[in-house]
């Protein structure tokens, strides 16, 4: 892929910009008003804030695309280790989880910090029938499917095998959690009309549990109403009862008020 990317710029360059709506369904009332923030800025927000419960605000930053970044000489693990050092939210017990595609750079920060580390894993579509489809056209993104390092290196598995007994217990040895995209916990059938079918649960979270991985399933939107048919505490609560740990989210809020009417009414 050959595009304009941050290593082109300088930071006087990139605060010259400002964020901007990426979806057309979505409200561009915000677009042009803030700018990009650092690290540091977001660190130092986190620390000034709390939530409505008095508890500390947690970091979940992701490392993206760290083989491209090292192949020019941008080590994102090392900048990434020394900011949470120096703000001393390098430990277990820090409120932080470290997410990333690839592998070897969990592996690497997991020989340095005790930080808690996620390995996100992706499949590049899901079938009709509701299984998962690892394979890739020729001239797409390989990242879809399998942990770019391992594609880079010549390891030909994909993320299949994480959602595996086997995948499982060597994801174990070096991260704290695993981050799938929602299909691999609850999948969906489609039939020639475009009609969707939610399926049962998976046995994915039994397996991660079963390998003292926590499960963070992303991205609950709106806008996607594969699980929810328009409901979207509905959805929530679906994965809450699947036996989720976390999840990522557009909506915080409304999450939120699932997670409260799900411990109020649904939760076994």
């Amino acid at each position: 892929m050959t595009d304009w990317f941050v290593s082109d710029f300088t930071l006087e360059q990139i605060k010259k910009l400002k964020a901007k709506q990426a979806r057309s369904d979505r409200s561009d009332q915000f677009d042009g008003v803030f700018e990009i923030p650092t690290i540091d800025e977001i660190i130092a927000l986190a620390k000034s804030k709390r939530t409505v419960n008095g508890n500390n605000v947690g970091l979940y930053p992701e490392m993206k695309h760290p083989y491209f970044h090292n192949q020019i000489g941008l080590a994102i693990e090392d900048a990434l280790l020394a900011k949470l050092s120096e703000a001393k939210l390098d430990s277990y017990d820090s409120p932080v989880f470290v997410q990333c595609f690839e592998v070897a750079p969990l592996q690497y920060i997991n020989s340095k910090s005790d930080v808690k580390l996620v390995q996100l894993i992706s499949t590049y579509n899901v079938n009709a029938d509701g299984t998962l489809d690892y394979n890739v056209p020729e001239g797409d993104f390989i990242s879809y499917a399998a942990p770019f390092d391992f594609y880079a290196n010549g390891d030909a598995r994909t993320y299949e095998y994480f959602s595996t007994e086997e995948g499982m217990r060597f994801t174990a040895t070096y991260a704290d959690g695993i981050g799938p995209w929602k299909p691999f916990v609850i999948s969906f059938t489609k039939d020639e009309s475009g009609a969707i079918s939610v399926l049962p649960k998976t046995d994915f979270i039994e397996l991660a549990h079963k390998n003292d991985l926590q499960v963070h399933p992303y991205t609950f939107r709106n806008e996607d109403e594969k699980w929810s048919n328009g409901d979207a505490e509905a959805e929530y609560h679906l994965f809450f009862d699947a036996g989720v740990d976390g999840v990522f989210t557009d909506y915080t809020d409304e999450a939120v008020n699932a997670i409260k009417t799900w411990e109020s009414t649904d939760k076994k």
